[in-house]
């Protein structure tokens, strides 16, 4: 691919469309032909996403409405839960004008804000996501292998705190994308771009995304879910076995962070050899042609992501279906209770006006 050649991109999440414009690398002589997969593509994209924008919201705002409105507290991990709700929501609420521009052939007709807000609005999810993650498999951690030692560290104060800090780092990691991407008049469109002034800016940008975004919060993951597997089958099992309710949370925080490593890590893995194929270090129009399906392919299994959560909830998580009962007979108690009042009331008023 020649780095000065812009070619509409259809990734919301890495849209590569003029990145690599007026940079020059020991790729700059490749010119490879255009895939026929790409017709495939372009037809399946606005169908697919349109899917799971309207099932992952109708799904994530279910789950929000079961932790929010249950007569109980939320725990430390459901409010790590509901928070990843919600970063998928703002995600998927994105997703529409993504839609849009891909019917419209690539011309984004929302405006430079919008075109800055959306893009950043998607970062949010992919960074702020994966520390939600990070936060709810230390609390199982905690909970099961210190409960006596740390377990003054499970909180819910400290729980909200923590999410603070994981939404103001998932903005502070999207500045570029509020920096560097808009408008830009390509092939007789004006597309949403992101343009970065120079190589170095653009490898600079990946890899703090690569470390921060990637590398060091699925390091943490792995770390946590190893011990949190060796204690579940460890000499410890009687005395979980006494803890319920925490084992039960716990096969459903691993449902959900195995489900975002499948979704996530082809998608960061692409990234790392895209980074590398940008640099000379790999080259070649096979390459060329599976790093641009890939990456379409993977980009929608990481948006899929949003979609399975909630799906995950229902399946696994015994204590979320448990809630979920609860809330429907407080509210069936509720419309019961409201309708006792208002025969009582009309018995009321009856013998008042006799």
């Amino acid at each position: 691919m020649d780095p000065s050649y812009t070619t509409p991109s259809t990734l919301p999440l890495k849209d590569s469309l003029n990145t690599w414009s007026n940079v020059s690398t020991n790729n700059s002589t490749l010119k490879c032909p255009e895939s026929e997969a790409w017709d495939w593509l372009f037809t399946m994209q606005p169908v697919f996403m349109t899917a799971v924008c309207v099932l992952g919201m109708i799904g994530n705002v279910f789950v929000l409405v079961v932790f929010c409105f249950h007569k109980k507290p939320c725990t430390v991990a459901e409010i790590y839960l509901s928070n990843l709700a919600a970063a998928d929501l703002l995600l998927l609420s994105c997703l529409p004008f993504w839609v849009a521009n891909w019917v419209a052939g690539f011309h984004w007709p929302f405006g430079d804000l919008m075109c800055r807000l959306v893009n950043a609005g998607i970062g949010m999810n992919t960074y702020s996501s994966i520390y939600f993650l990070v936060l709810v498999s230390g609390d199982r951690y905690v909970a099961l292998v210190h409960a006596m030692s740390h377990g003054h560290l499970r909180r819910p104060r400290y729980a909200k705190l923590s999410c603070l800090a994981a939404w103001g780092l998932g903005v502070l990691l999207v500045v570029p994308q509020l920096h560097y991407r808009t408008l830009s008049h390509v092939y007789n469109v004006t597309a949403c771009v992101l343009r970065f002034p120079s190589l170095k800016a653009q490898l600079a940008s990946d890899v703090v995304i690569v470390l921060l975004g990637f590398v060091v919060p699925v390091s943490a993951i792995s770390y946590f879910t190893y011990r949190i597997i060796r204690a579940l089958h460890g000499q410890r099992m009687e005395r979980f076995n006494a803890e319920n309710t925490e084992r039960k949370a716990t096969f459903l925080v691993l449902a959900v962070l195995m489900a975002f490593l499948l979704c996530w890590v082809p998608f960061h893995l692409h990234t790392i050899v895209d980074i590398l194929w940008h640099l000379g270090a790999v080259s070649g129009c096979p390459l060329e042609h599976a790093l641009d399906i890939c990456g379409q392919l993977f980009t929608y299994l990481a948006l899929s992501n949003s979609l399975l959560n909630p799906i995950l909830y229902v399946i696994v998580g015994k204590n979320f279906r448990k809630k979920v009962r609860e809330l429907l007979k407080q509210i069936s108690l509720g419309r019961r209770t409201a309708g006792s009042t208002k025969s009582q009331l009309s018995t009321l008023k009856t013998f008042a006006s006799n």
